[in-house]
């Protein structure tokens, strides 16, 4: 653990000094919303017992670093997608929640998929749009049965009146 957040506050500081080395050399450009991954998860491919229950998994969603947020964010919100089918590729398809802003990094706590029951102050803003046995009062963890499908998130900043302030899309999540 303590190697983890070593290497955490590591690679903060070099985005840090990275954005302070933008800033001096354009001042009028701003640092952007920046998200990593956290393990297991890589963005190269799902791990493995977090797909959906239909197949075997019993997922939850990723946990999620976030930084670099605009003033004013109030909320970060994730919208889960499966970028190679169409009805599920884009607005959260696999379902959006939000967890409340909190500086300077706010983690986005894992949820379990299938639930619509989040902890931590988050909450379900849509759930995932599926029907029959993929139904899911929230998140819906990668469900493609392993034929390769590319998961993403969409993370957003928002503030109190629902603006999205500043976004990351398509953050790889990986394949099943």
């Amino acid at each position: 653990m303590i190697v983890k957040f070593s290497a955490l506050l590591s690679r903060m500081a070099s985005a840090c000094l990275a954005a302070a080395t933008l800033l001096a050399a354009a001042p009028a450009a701003a640092a952007g919303l920046e998200v990593d991954l956290l393990e297991p998860w890589d963005g190269k491919r799902v791990p493995a017992g977090q797909q959906c229950r239909l197949f075997g998994g019993d997922g939850w969603t990723p946990p999620i670093h976030v930084w670099n947020l605009p003033a004013g964010t109030v909320w970060v919100v994730a919208q889960f997608n499966n970028r190679s089918y169409k009805p599920l590729a884009r607005e959260g398809g696999h379902g959006q929640i939000a967890w409340p802003a909190k500086w300077p990094v706010t983690y986005l706590y894992p949820i379990p998929g299938m639930s619509g029951l989040p902890k931590w102050g988050a909450f379900v803003v849509e759930p995932a749009r599926t029907l029959g046995p993929y139904a899911s009062p929230g998140y819906l963890p990668p469900c493609s049965g392993g034929q390769k499908h590319k998961y993403s998130v969409d993370i957003l900043a928002v503030d109190a009146n629902g603006n999205v302030l500043d976004e990351q899309r398509n953050v790889a999540l990986g394949k099943y």
